[in-house]
């Protein structure tokens, strides 16, 4: 199976973003918030489509009440995350302003929904159970605007009594840990799948809706990993290229205050090749 673009929504968005399955959407929220609500049909999805707001998609945001309710779900930390939260916001209330009778120049206060974001976060990097992202840890001085995230590990046992409150999710932290060993034993992504999915126990609640979209689900997988290590592959280069700046930078201090070429060369990790090239660019 190749990847393409039919299969670019996460597993995570498929099982807890659709609209014929919020009753398992309500089993997390209650899960997360302590709460006991029992009807799914309270769950209004406005999740962002790209078709509308152009390179703008986020996974799963529903109003519930008087909540706005957005989730994410990431493979790989990002304490970026705040910032991406903001913008999605952003768009959701401006749908909520055109949707509703809400006017933003009333002298009045006018109501909205408030806010909950929360990242759940399955990487292979070792993460706290629970965390809190603040946007305002990326502003350099005194800032009028925060949000924050709450980022969940829902690796398979991480925040076991999340998992006890939401069968769901912890059906889907034991598919992707059960891939993760397959993998690692076929070294073969596609077979990994198909065993983790085909030795779920029959009582597991999204199984069965697993095995009806069993291609969809493993092109979203194989998806998934494959954006993993484009990922991870990007933040390798990005690394090498801060290195490259700084050693150059440094190379180019040395340079003016006339260090050895020798000493540049040890200190900058840089060939004398290179250091030699800088030195032509210093006036």
């Amino acid at each position: 199976m190749s990847v393409n673009d039919e299969h670019k929504d996460r597993v995570f968005k498929f099982i807890f973003g659709n609209p014929d399955h919020k009753d398992w959407t309500l089993a997390l929220y209650n899960a997360i918030n302590g709460s006991n609500y029992n009807n799914p049909d309270d769950i209004e999805f406005n999740t962002i489509d790209d078709a509308v707001y152009l390179g703008m998609k986020n996974d799963v945001s529903f109003i519930i009440l008087d909540e706005l309710n957005l989730w994410e779900h990431q493979s790989t930390y990002n304490p970026n995350m705040p910032m991406r939260f903001f913008l999605y916001a952003a768009k959701l209330y401006e749908k909520y302003i055109a949707d509703t009778d809400y006017y933003p120049y009333s002298t009045t206060l006018q109501a909205i929904p408030s806010p909950r974001c929360i990242c759940f976060y399955n990487g292979t990097a070792r993460q706290p159970e629970r965390k809190i992202l603040k946007l305002s840890d990326a502003f350099e001085g005194r800032a009028d605007i925060e949000v924050l995230v709450t980022m969940i590990n829902i690796n398979y046992g991480k925040n076991e009594q999340l998992m006890k409150a939401c069968k769901q999710l912890n059906e889907y932290a034991k598919l992707v840990n059960s891939i993760r060993q397959n993998n690692k034993v076929l070294k073969d992504l596609e077979a990994a799948i198909d065993k983790a999915i085909d030795d779920m126990p029959d009582d597991s609640s999204i199984k069965k809706f697993l095995l009806l979209n069993k291609a969809e689900v493993k092109g979203m997988f194989l998806t998934e990993w494959d954006q993993d290590k484009v990922l991870a592959q990007e933040r390798l280069d990005s690394a090498r290229r801060t290195e490259k700046l700084v050693n150059e930078r440094v190379a180019r201090d040395m340079l003016k205050k006339n260090f050895p070429l020798s000493i540049i060369a040890e200190i900058s990790k840089l060939s004398e090749e290179v250091i030699l090239k800088l030195a032509k660019t210093i006036r």
